[in-house]
C-alpha cells in the first residue's frame, strides 16, 4: 500500500517507479542533459523587442523594459535634447539649462525563480512539472548569459533553496544548473511531508530583496499555496522590474476525466476519489483551474507577461513557439 500511495502522490505508474531506477529525464534532470540544452536555447528571446508571435509582447502584457540605464554626465542643453532630461536644480543653479546624460548599461541582470517543492514532483503525461521547470529555467539561463545579460536564480524546495547572485559568468550559470539538479533530486514520492505553508512568498520575499530595480525575474512554479500576500509580492516587484510568470500545469488539470478512480495521498493520509461523480470531478476541476485564474487576473492587472507551461509535452518546442519562433526555426540572433 505504501508503494501505491507514493506512486499516485506523484502521478507515477508502476513502469514510472522502474523509469526513476533507471535514471529516465522525464522524472529526474541530470546535469548532462540540461548542459544539452545549450545548443537548443540560440532561437528563444529575453531582451525588450520581441517577434511579434511571443507571448512576451502579448495583448495584456508590457514589453520588457530591457536594460537600464547609467548616468555619465552633465552638460549644457544643446538644440534637439530631450527636455524630460533637464536637470532642473543645476539649471536654476546655473542659469543655464543642462541635461542629464545616460548611457544603456552594458548589461542587465536576470534572477530565474525555479519551484522544486514536492507539488511540483507530478506528471501524468510526458514529464513531471518539476522536470519542466528545470529544463525551461535552464534555457533561458544558457540564453541570457549568451545575449550579455548577467544570470542567476533562486531555486528552492521544501527543505532546500539555493541563491546564486546575478553575473556575466559561465561560472554563474553552472553553479545554477547545479542547484537545479540536487534541488530535482531530492524529490521522490515517498518524501516525507514537510508542512512550510509560506514557502513561496517567503522565496519571493528574498527576490524583492535582490531585484531592487532593473532586473528580469523569471517565476517557473506551479503557484502552489498562492495568497493575497503572493499577489501584493509580484505588483511591488514588477514596478521596478521586468517580471515574467511562467505557471508549469500538468494536463490533468485542464481536463479530469470522467473515468478515474484515485487513491489521492500527502504521504501521510489517503482518500480515494471516483471521478465517475460529476460533483467531485467539478469540484477537482474548480481546485486545478483556481490557480490559472488568479494568473490570468495578475496578468490583466498589472501587465505581466505569461509564459505557460505544460509538463505534457518536450519544453523546448514550447518555449521557442511562446517566444515567437516555431520549433524548426533558427530564430536569429539576438
Amino acid at each position: 500500500m505504501r508503494d501505491r500511495t507514493a506512486r499516485t502522490r506523484a502521478g507515477l505508474s508502476a513502469k514510472s517507479v522502474d523509469r526513476i531506477q533507471l535514471g529516465d529525464p522525464r522524472i529526474h534532470v541530470t546535469l548532462s542533459h540540461l548542459r544539452s540544452l545549450e545548443s537548443q536555447a540560440r532561437g528563444l528571446r529575453f531582451l525588450p523587442r520581441q517577434p511579434a508571435a511571443s507571448v512576451l509582447n502579448g495583448r495584456h502584457a508590457s514589453r520588457l523594459r530591457g536594460r537600464g540605464l547609467n548616468f555619465e554626465d552633465l552638460r549644457e542643453y544643446l538644440p534637439g535634447d530631450d527636455p524630460r532630461t533637464i536637470d532642473w536644480k543645476v539649471t536654476a543653479r546655473t542659469g543655464k539649462p543642462h541635461v542629464r546624460v545616460y548611457s544603456e548599461e552594458r548589461d542587465r541582470p536576470a534572477l530565474l525563480v525555479v519551484d522544486q517543492r514536492m507539488s511540483m514532483f507530478f506528471g501524468t503525461r510526458h514529464a513531471m512539472k518539476s522536470v519542466t521547470a528545470a529544463e525551461a529555467a535552464s534555457l533561458a539561463a544558457f540564453r541570457i548569459l549568451d545575449q550579455g545579460d548577467r544570470v542567476g536564480g533562486i531555486v528552492f524546495g521544501d527543505d532546500f533553496a539555493a541563491e546564486i547572485r546575478p553575473r556575466a559568468s559561465v561560472r554563474a550559470r553552472d553553479q545554477f544548473l547545479a542547484a537545479l539538479v540536487r534541488a530535482n533530486h531530492l524529490l521522490r514520492a515517498d518524501a516525507p511531508i514537510t508542512d512550510t505553508p509560506g514557502t513561496f512568498n517567503q522565496v519571493l520575499a528574498s527576490v524583492a530583496r535582490i531585484a531592487r530595480r532593473n532586473h528580469l525575474i523569471l517565476l517557473l512554479s506551479d503557484f502552489d499555496g498562492i495568497d493575497e500576500t503572493t499577489e501584493t509580492l509580484i505588483a511591488q516587484m514588477s514596478r521596478h522590474n521586468d517580471v515574467v510568470l511562467c505557471p508549469v500545469t500538468d494536463p490533468i488539470s485542464r481536463q479530469i476525466p470522467e473515468d478515474l478512480n484515485l487513491v489521492v495521498s500527502n504521504g501521510v493520509l489517503q482518500v480515494e476519489l471516483d471521478t465517475s461523480s460529476g460533483d467531485t470531478r467539478q469540484r477537482l476541476q474548480d481546485f486545478s483551474s483556481g490557480r490559472i485564474q488568479a494568473i490570468i487576473a495578475w496578468q490583466k492587472r498589472y501587465r505581466l507577461p505569461v509564459l505557460p507551461l505544460s509538463a505534457g509535452e518536450e519544453t523546448v518546442p514550447q518555449m521557442r513557439r511562446l517566444t515567437g519562433f516555431g520549433p524548426d526555426q533558427n530564430g536569429g540572433p539576438a
